[in-house]
């Protein structure tokens, strides 16, 4: 059989990158193994799905490079993919393990739930250990207070047997008896639960894996109990590893940015956050760190994921966009970078070629959009640094010579009409101070720098002198 897996989120907010992890490894087998990846939207919770999510969702997953072959908003064979379409069809599926025995109608009020979950706890045994109260009434009284209008809930009839299963990730996982109740599986709204819902559709939908994180594992129990109930063989499963912070905590707001989205506002690479997310629960067979998606479909396999947290650190995640950022040709990283500085920003006024080769100089200085701006300073800035360092190097006698003669000589090469200071004249620069001036060591290179840059220390002057617009050079020697 040809595998299916499905990425099913919630409409109640934007993609959480936990999310988007799982959304990457199930695209990721799906490759693998030549089968179909599938999104269902689950939104039951109809007070807090909003369509406005499900949209942004799929935008998000679509710039993460994680396309769908089966969906709401692309089709297929398996339709709907919205729960909210399907209604239907869970209650028509809940009435008939009612009639056969293995659920319930259960009349129990709120407060009587309550009381009977303190009473319970008084006793310190389970709290749903007095929930079965309708287990055993007698179905045609039970159906004469439904016709009547009586508020109930449909109870999933609780084998009371241990169940074992061998999750891809954890091993053989084993449920106690008594680890659940009767549990709700039509609410008294007549609105399907969450682990009702998601055993019909993966039944239906022929999912062949089930990818979903370690929170969910508790899940598995009920839903065991609901495919054994039909007569359905479960999927695999396989539950990825929890992401948590530096306090290793569940991954939350507290810890920074948490939905795609503020990362795709950020202007961070979508191929670095996946690269950095497929390696928090599972490693490469070649235990390579920087790959692009597409290099690793052949070889994405379920026996390297691990179960220990991952650890997300946002560090990290910039070292990898930097990573990736390198990996552009000079073309694509322009296309990249140009539209994340300011529209004001001289850069734009620059050619082409130019701006090539900027770039191509300082991305191996920085690894995110925001961090570009701050070394451009040293090309576009007409302040000089205030520091210890710079006063210092002001200090030397040497200091004042240099900046003498760069101040004439800057004057002398924009009045021929040039842009920029080549390298030769940077260099001759350089020897008539060593020479004429006889200033050699830290007092020559320093004392250059500061009188070209207002800095005391910077990259390489070979670079940045020929990058610097004389116009700039002028008026940090206050010739403009």
């Amino acid at each position: 059989m040809s595998v299916r897996v499905r990425f099913a989120p919630s409409p109640t907010g934007y993609l959480h990158i936990g999310g988007a992890r799982t959304a990457l490894y199930c695209h990721l087998i799906a490759k693998a193994k030549g089968g179909t990846f599938v999104l269902r939207i689950e939104d039951t919770d109809l007070e807090r799905s909003k369509k406005e999510y499900e949209v942004a969702m799929i935008e998000d997953l679509k710039w993460c490079g994680l396309e769908h072959n089966e969906g709401p908003d692309v089709g297929g064979g398996f339709g709907p993919y919205r729960q909210s379409e399907r209604i239907e069809m869970y209650k028509q599926l809940a009435d008939q393990l009612v009639e056969e025995g293995k659920a319930y109608y259960c009349f129990l009020s709120d407060e009587e739930l309550e009381e009977l979950t303190e009473k319970a706890k008084a006793e310190k045994i389970s709290p749903h250990a007095y929930h079965d109260k309708y287990r055993d009434f007698d179905p045609t009284e039970a159906k004469k207070k439904v016709e009547a209008g009586e508020s109930h809930v449909i109870r999933f009839k609780n084998p009371r047997k241990k169940y074992t299963f061998t999750d891809l990730v954890r091993g053989e996982v084993t449920f106690p008896e008594d680890m659940v109740g009767d549990f709700v599986i039509i609410r008294s709204n007549g609105m399907p639960v969450y682990n009702f819902c998601c055993v019909i559709d993966d039944w239906k939908m022929e999912m062949t894996h089930v990818m979903r994180a370690e929170e969910h594992l508790n899940n598995t129990v009920r839903q065991l109990m609901v495919y054994e109930a039909f007569g359905v063989t479960p999927p695999e499963f396989a539950h990825c590893s929890l992401l948590v912070g530096e306090d290793r905590q569940k991954l939350s707001k507290r810890h920074g940015a948490t939905s795609v989205v503020q990362y795709k506002d950020q202007n961070f690479l979508p191929q670095a956050l996946m690269n950095y997310l497929c390696l928090l629960g599972w490693s490469h067979p070649e235990e390579k760190d920087v790959f692009k998606l597409e290099d690793i479909e052949s070889v994405f396999t379920l026996d390297r994921f691990q179960k220990a947290p991952a650890l997300y650190d946002i560090e990290k995640l910039k070292h990898f966009n930097g990573e990736h950022m390198r990996m552009l040709t000079t073309e694509d990283l322009v296309n990249y970078l140009a539209p994340t500085l300011e529209s004001s920003h001289p850069f734009h006024s620059m050619d082409k070629k130019w701006q090539e080769s900027c770039l191509e100089f300082f991305k191996e200085k920085f690894n995110i959009p925001s961090e570009l701006p701050q070394h451009l300073d040293v090309l576009f800035s007409t302040e000089a640094e205030k520091s210890e360092a710079v006063e210092e190097v002001k200090s030397w006698e040497s200091t004042q010579a240099i900046c003498d003669y760069v101040k004439s000589k800057v004057e002398e090469i924009a009045s021929s009409g040039a842009s920029f200071i080549t390298v030769e004249q940077f260099n001759e620069m350089t020897d008539h101070c060593k020479k004429e001036l006889k200033i050699k060591g830290k007092f020559l290179f320093k004392g250059l720098r500061l009188a070209l840059t207002g800095m005391a220390e910077g990259p390489d002057l070979k670079v940045v002198i020929p990058l610097t617009p004389i116009e700039i050079m002028k008026k940090r020697q206050g010739l403009s």
